[in-house]
């Protein structure tokens, strides 16, 4: 296991291992020394990631050690779940796979007739007037290397390392700014690329991990874990932002397309798909009303999730830019246990400083867009 030493603290050295993962505006790649660091400090055995997106954290935990519950309701993240966390297969089986699907012939279909376009002389700018993600010479591999992953008689874990591959490939010839919403006007230096699969940093299996997709209220009660790391989409605490702005499943829902291969329902100039209008019902976490009670649905979403986490610690995430102000975060906290310890990590000068829970970090909260972590301990 490669793996990246850091001495956060004089009396603990944190190895991180090393983890593979798409762009992601919630990925928490920079954050996983401090999670480790932690997560270390209560040592459970298994520990649940409810929000897992990439999975990054879960493959970080399963490489360290532990039993990880996986959960998140992206259908992207339950295939990199399934792909990391449940394989039980060495690389060597799946190198035959990977080189078949690499020499296929591409060829025209519905990826590429909603998202694939010529380079133009280097604008992504396609006939019908509209923007692409992707060349058409990478997205003809894709409606062929697609379809042929449906054809193959896999296992459902054989199919989701195929499909991570698949998307781990796509992520790396992309035309965007890291999300779906919207594609670059130019086309990208790497979208120039030709798609190769390569089979993914698969981790040994050592504990009986599980994945779920499920929403985290009704997976709460049914699970067993010592530790919860939580880390939901909070939703912006900028009191202009629209009610109409886009949620985080429709920022990939590139991904959730490309692994369900379900050819749905598109609208819009980033051909979306229908269900993930901004009419659709989003998470509470992202919600920017309030209730009836006069608090942000996001804020009583967070205290209903701490409240039913049965785990006795609980490593929270928490951005100052997200709905929740830290003093209500603060209130919040405090009425379901005791904070062990908060981590502030400070992006921009590559230092993390740690503190006793005080009020005092609610002022330096909402001086800047920062990022926290509170290890909390349920009464």
């Amino acid at each position: 296991m490669s793996t990246q030493t850091l001495n956060l603290f004089a009396d603990l050295v944190v190895d991180v291992p090393q983890t593979e993962g798409i762009k992601y505006a919630g990925s928490k790649l920079k954050l996983l020394p401090y999670i480790l660091q932690l997560v270390q400090k209560v040592k459970p055995h298994t520990v649940l990631d409810g929000f897992s997106g990439t999975t990054r954290v879960s493959q970080a935990l399963a490489q360290t050690g532990h039993r990880v519950i996986a959960n998140d309701l992206s259908v992207w993240s339950e295939v990199f779940g399934k792909c990391y966390l449940l394989n039980t297969h060495p690389p060597e089986h799946y190198q035959p796979l990977i080189d078949h699907l690499n020499a296929l012939p591409g060829r025209d279909g519905w990826f590429t007739e909603h998202y694939g376009g010529e380079p133009n002389g280097g604008c992504s700018v396609s006939g019908d007037g509209l923007k692409k993600p992707w060349q058409k010479h990478n997205t003809r591999q894709l409606d062929t290397i697609r379809e042929e992953i449906d054809r193959l008689s896999l296992s459902d874990v054989e199919r989701a390392v195929l499909l991570a591959s698949l998307v781990l490939a796509l992520d790396e010839v992309e035309s965007t700014l890291g999300h779906f919403a919207s594609y670059l006007n130019e086309w990208s230096p790497r979208s120039y690329n030709k798609l190769y699969l390569q089979v993914p940093r698969l981790i040994q299996r050592l504990e009986a991990h599980s994945v779920h997709r499920s929403d985290i209220f009704d997976l709460l009660p049914l699970v067993e874990a010592d530790l919860a790391y939580f880390d939901p989409p909070y939703g912006s605490n900028n009191e202009k932002m629209p009610p109409s702005r886009v949620r985080y499943s429709a920022y990939y829902h590139l991904w959730t397309t490309v692994c369900l291969n379900d050819k749905p329902p598109i609208f819009g100039k980033a051909k979306r798909r229908a269900d993930t209008s901004d009419k659709v019902t989003c998470s509470p976490f992202e919600e920017f009303r309030k209730s009836a009670s006069g608090r942000f649905i996001a804020v009583e979403a967070i205290e209903q999730l701490l409240k039913a986490t049965q785990a006795r610690h609980i490593i929270l995430s928490y951005s100052s830019g997200g709905r929740a102000t830290a003093e209500e975060l603060n209130e919040v906290i405090s009425s379901v246990g005791q904070v062990l310890e908060v981590l502030e990590v400070d992006y921009r000068k590559n230092v993390m400083a740690g503190m006793r829970w005080t009020n005092e970090w609610v002022a330096e909260a909402e001086s800047l867009n920062r990022e926290f972590l509170f290890l909390i301990e349920k009464s």
